[in-house]
Order: structure tokens, then sequence, then C-alpha cells
């Protein structure tokens, strides 16, 4: 059994259970109602003055709907396939008459309230749409269909907006417990094709909360282990710890009942109870009776323990797990609503105050935009991330060195950093097209300079995508901190975006014609001053004498294939025997290691240049630049002040709903503060 069937004893001293340093309560004693007797006795004798608050203040709760404040309340959840006698067993609770057709005849979640009290005549009402609506007993049905029609449409689709039935009548139990639409597989006509999935959304919804007590009603006809109510109930309580089984239609199939509630093969961990609800015009009483003779005079029923059979069973233990549950969810609850209160209170506390002038809103303005300027100062210049400590893609300075790395690696694994691919052959391709008259083994510089710009021709799409990409990245970091800075000024925040992308575009485009500069300078001039270039090249020469007699392959039979370079491998040189004129491999073997030698300068200068280039933008961007967003807002034309004015709908909409739910919440916490001193008041006077 479940931890709710620690009750079972017969005490409902619920507040104990859960709190053990207060004094124990005298506990109930549950009404012995055997065979006909049953008839004449109320479902459940009344229980002590503790436990009735405790109904009234999550009912209270309830009507308040603070559970759409996020606040979970104990709730018995009525669950079963279609037809499974799920009205009548509820029915029976009541003791009214529920609406009954074929098909689906609960089309909402119909909230029942139930209330014992000792007036002679019931009080019936329905609460829907804002509504208190008065009822006869006799029209109830009638009543609650023409509700059902107001809230879900006429016809038979469904939908999750619940109405509520109040009972308030002599001898019945004090319960609260919501009845959800009977599991249909097959759409009938008039029904959505997708109606399975319609109900098993409202289902999974009520039943899902660990506060929830599933109340799951099965016929004694079926196989338990096949029901659809048991398949979902199990999904969310897979050891039954909060459900209880509820087996009706036992007199259309004793025979083997007891073995199936005594085995358990589903699970149930509250147990079951076995009832025969009122069949055709029988009254209540009526099927009080025919209930308690059946179970004592069948041959097959009457095995079953006495403890589990009947409604006045079912009513005894529905009310003391519905109690003990409120017990141990209340202090949870209460501190919930506290917990739910403070925020919202704290929210709307933090929400700028409506602007009435255009001096407050040009100093709102100027506020936001210079939190947002030092917000930018730490992401993108100082490497400050406290107001972003979980999002790394805010995290500026550390995102350019890992882009700088990235083009770094990009610029020296392209192509054009291809040391070995056809050796030579550029080389002697652009000593042939400079030839003129001229000294012997002279290299002419035009020859150089031609490769060198074809390479940085080559290469000259890196930096520009690089800057590309960079200042894509700025624009997103800016449009962000501007957002957020500005979340509660629609227009505002509208219009300084509108303004701060201009400017970032502006600065890109200034950028990237800056990089195209850099580009177009390294191709006019083949230039350094860095002393390893000389270095560089010195050692890279060394190797000549022994490339040029590997070609000419003198002494060696047959004439190598290929040749091993320093920091260059191995080189494939046949398609340089061709060329008989060894001058022309000495030349293009020094214009080679010279370029070799200038483009490790070349690569290096290029990163460092797009570095400091970037950085220097970014610095005047945050300290001087962005403030040309505050010019353009305070233009006639701009409209960002004046906008101010006027609160975004979005903004009112969100003050209302904190007002409202401050309101709901205060309500509420008042409310159980009040049934909370009654509890404790009692428990003096027991004293």
């Amino acid at each position: 059994m479940g931890s709710y069937d620690e009750a079972d004893s017969g005490s409902i001293g619920v507040i104990n259970d859960y709190e053990d340093s207060k004094p124990a309560t005298p506990p109930m004693e549950e009404p012995k109602v055997v065979g006909a007797a049953a008839a004449q006795a109320p479902i459940i004798s009344s229980y002590n003055d503790k436990i009735r608050p405790l109904l009234d203040v999550i009912d209270r709760l309830r009507l308040l709907m603070v559970m759409k404040e996020g606040i979970q309340l104990p709730t018995i959840v009525v669950v079963g396939d279609q037809s499974s006698g799920k009205s009548s067993v509820l029915e029976s609770l009541a003791g009214v008459n529920l609406p009954r057709s074929q098909g689906i005849c609960t089309r909402v979640p119909l909230i029942i309230r139930l209330q014992n009290h000792a007036r002679p005549r019931p009080e019936l009402y329905l609460e829907y749409n804002g509504k208190m609506v008065p009822v006869e007993e006799p029209q109830i049905a009638t009543a609650i269909n023409i509700a059902t029609d107001e809230v879900a449409g006429p016809g038979k689709s469904i939908s999750d907006i619940p109405l509520t039935l109040v009972v308030r009548k002599d001898g019945v139990p004090d319960l609260t417990m919501v009845d959800l639409p009977g599991i249909t597989r097959v759409p009938v006509h008039g029904q959505p094709d997708n109606i399975y999935e319609q109900i098993r959304d409202i289902i999974m919804q009520y039943i899902t909360p660990k506060e929830s007590i599933i109340l799951n009603v099965l016929s004694a006809t079926v196989d338990f282990s096949t029901c659809e109510s048991i398949r979902m109930s199990q999904q969310v309580d897979k050891n039954g710890e909060r459900t209880l089984a509820v087996v009706t239609k036992v007199d259309r199939a004793p025979e083997g009942l007891v073995d199936k509630v005594t085995a358990d093969d589903v699970n149930i961990g509250l147990g079951y109870v076995c009832v025969r609800n009122r069949i055709g015009d029988e009254s209540y009483e009526e099927a009080r009776k025919e209930e308690a003779r059946l179970f004592e005079t069948n041959a097959h029923l009457s095995c079953i323990d006495k403890s589990i059979v009947g409604v006045h069973v079912l009513a005894q233990k529905l009310v003391r797990i519905q109690a003990n549950a409120i017990a141990k969810c209340l202090p949870e609850i209460v501190k919930n609503i506290s917990a739910k209160l403070d925020a919202n209170v704290s929210e709307l506390e933090k929400m700028p105050k409506a602007l009435t002038s255009i001096a407050d809103a040009t100093q709102a303005m100027m506020r936001i935009i210079q939190a947002a300027k030092e917000s930018l100062k730490k992401l993108l210049w100082r490497g400050e991330f406290d107001e972003y400590p979980e999002d790394n893609t805010k995290h500026g300075t550390a995102r350019f060195v890992e882009m700088l790395n990235r083009f770094s690696d990009e610029l020296h694994n392209c192509e054009e950093s291809n040391l070995s691919k056809e050796f030579l052959t550029e080389e002697i391709k652009g000593l042939e097209d400079a030839r003129g008259i001229e000294l012997p083994n002279f290299l002419p510089c035009e020859a150089f300079l031609s490769i060198l710009r074809r390479k940085v021709e080559r290469i000259s799409c890196l930096p520009i995508k690089f800057s590309e990409k960079y200042w894509d990245y700025i624009d997103d970091v800016v449009m962000s901190v501007l957002t957020r800075h500005s979340e509660m000024y629609y227009h505002l925040k509208v219009s300084a975006k509108g303004a701060a992308h201009n400017l970032v575009q502006k600065l890109r485009e200034q950028s990237i014609n800056r990089v195209k500069e850099i580009v177009e300078m390294e191709k006019l001039t083949g230039y350094t001053c860095n002393p390893e270039y000389m270095m560089e090249w010195n050692k890279l020469m060394k190797q000549q004498d022994h490339f040029i007699n590997q070609i000419s392959g003198t002494n060696m039979w047959p004439p190598p294939c290929s040749v091993n370079l320093q920091d260059f491998g191995e080189i494939q040189i046949e398609h340089l025997r061709q060329h008989s004129n060894i001058s022309i491999l000495q030349q293009a073997f020094d214009l080679k290691m010279r370029m070799v030698a200038y483009w490790k300068i070349f690569k290096v200068r290029l990163v460092d240049s797009m570095a400091l280039h970037l950085q220097y933008h970014v610095h005047n961007l945050v300290h001087n630049d962005i403030d040309e967003i505050v010019k353009e807002l305070m233009r006639p034309d701009g409209h960002g002040i004046k906008m101010m004015l006027v609160e975004s709908p979005a903004s009112v909409a969100k003050r209302e709903k904190l007002k409202n739910s401050i309101k709901v919440l205060k309500e509420s916490k008042d409310n159980v503060a009040k049934i909370m001193d009654r509890i404790v008041a009692y428990d003096a006077c027991l004293v």
C-alpha cells in the first residue's frame, strides 16, 4: 500500500501525521455500516473540525485559480476508460444525478465540490466563466449540459476549461474531485479525429503533478492491465503510490474478482474498492441496500474483504487520502505562495514607472544608453563577463581571440601556403615573363612582385570575410545588450536598436574598406624590415646546390624523381628537367626562397594588422561612437524620446498581469494564514 493508507486504521489526525511534535488529536471513529443498515446511515460521518478548514482553504485556493500561478494543489482526479462507470461512482458519492449519454458525457473537467452540512434543503450551484448559477437538484444534469455547451461549444468536442459543481448536502463526504472526459480511441460522428490525443493531454495535465491523487475507475468486466487509464496513470505514478482503484459493475463479472483485486498486477498502491452503483431508476438508498446485499450473499463477492467493498468505504478512503494529502502538501503550498508572491512583487518593483514628460524620458534614455555602453565596454574591451556569466556567446574579448586564431589558421593552411605544389613552376614562368635586357643572373624585381600580387589576390577574400564575420558578431552583441537594457521601453528599444544597427553598419563599411586598403598595400610593394626575412632566406638558400645537383642527375642513375628539402618535405622534380638552362633554375629557386621567407612575414603581419585594426575600431565604438545613438534619438525626426512616453502594450499587459497575480497570491496567503490560525487554536483547546 502507498503512504496515504497509513491513515486506514481510522485516525484522521492528519496534521499530526505530518507534524509529530504537536499533541495527538482524538481519532475519528469510522461508521461500522453493514447489511441493510447501510441504507439508513450517511455515506460517511462527520469528522473533526481540523479537517474541514483544510478542505475549505484548498477549495478557496482553487477558486482563486492559484494553480494558474504555478502553485499545485492536492486534487483527487477521476479517470477511466469510456463507459467504465465513472459518472455512476461520482453520483453515488454525491447523491445527485450527473449527465449520462452514449459516448463522451463529460466534455470538460468537472470539479465536484462536496460539502456535508446538516441543513434539510440541499444547496447546489455551478461556477463557470466567472458566474455562479444556482441549480435545483432535479435539474443538475441539464444545467451541467448547458454549462458544458457554453464552455466547450455544442456538439461533441471537448475543452480543458473546467466548470465547478458545488453540492452542499446532508450525508455527503467532504470531498473535492475532478472528473475528466472518459478515454476513447475511436472518434464517433461529430468528434474530431484527434479526440484521443485531446483527452490524453487533458488527463496528463491533471494527473502528472505529484500532488494529484488518481482515482482510477475500472470495470470488473475487463482485464485491468488492458485499460488505457491504467497505462496513463502508470506513466506518471509507476509504483501506484498515489493511485486508488474503484472497481465497478461487479455484479456483471463477480467470478475471479477477488483474485484480481488481491493479486494487484497493475500496481495500485492505495488499494482497491469494489462498488455496485445505482442501476436504472433505483434510488440511492435502494442502491446502497442492494450493494450491501450483493456483497453479503453473492458466492464470489462475499469472499472479498469487507474493508474494500462499498461506496461508504470508498468515501472514507477518499476523505482520509485527501486530508492526509492536504496536510502533507500545505507547508509546501504556503512556501510556494510566499516565494511566488515575493518574486512577483520584486518583478513589479523592477518595472520602470510610466514616463510623463520629455525630461523624464530623456533622463531614462540617457541612463539606458550609458548602462548599455558600460556593458559593452566590459564585454568587448575589458573582458569582464559578470553580467553574462553563463552566456559565453557574449564574452566578446574571448570570442575575438577565437575568431582571430581561426583566421590565422585558415591563412596558414590555405592553398597559397602550400610550399611544395608544382615546385618552381610559377617562379620560372614569372622569370620568363619578366625577361629583358639585363645582366646575367640578375633577379628582376617585377618577377617577385607579379607572383606576390597573385598570391595576395588569391587570399584577399579571407581578411574581408573575417572582418565581415566579426562585425556581424559585434552587431549581435550590441543588439542584445541594448535589448536587455531597454526591455521595459518598447519604443525606445526599437529606435535604439535601429540607431545602433545603423552605427555598426557604418563602422563595418569603414572597417572593410580599411581591410581592402591593407590588402592593396601588400600588393604594391614587397617590403619588410624584419631581420627574420634575411635569416630565413639564407637558411633556405643553403639547399640550392644540392637541389640543382639532384635535378641535373650528376653521378646518379637513374636520376632521382624527388628531393627532400628542409621546410618543404619531399619535392617532385621530374617536371623541372625539361629546363636545360641551369641559370633559370637557380634564379627560380632563389625567387621561391625569397617568396617563402617573405610570405611568412606577410601572414603574421596581416593577422597582426587585422587584430590591431579591429581592436581600434571596437575601442572607438564602445568609448565614443556609441554616443551617436543618443544624437540620432534626440533628432526631431528620431521619435525615440516622445515615443518613450507611450508604454508598450506588452508592458501594460505585464504590469496588469503582475498586479492581478499579486492580488490573488496575497488573498491566497491570507486565506491559508487564517486557516492555520484556526487549526492552532483548535490544537490549543485540546491541550
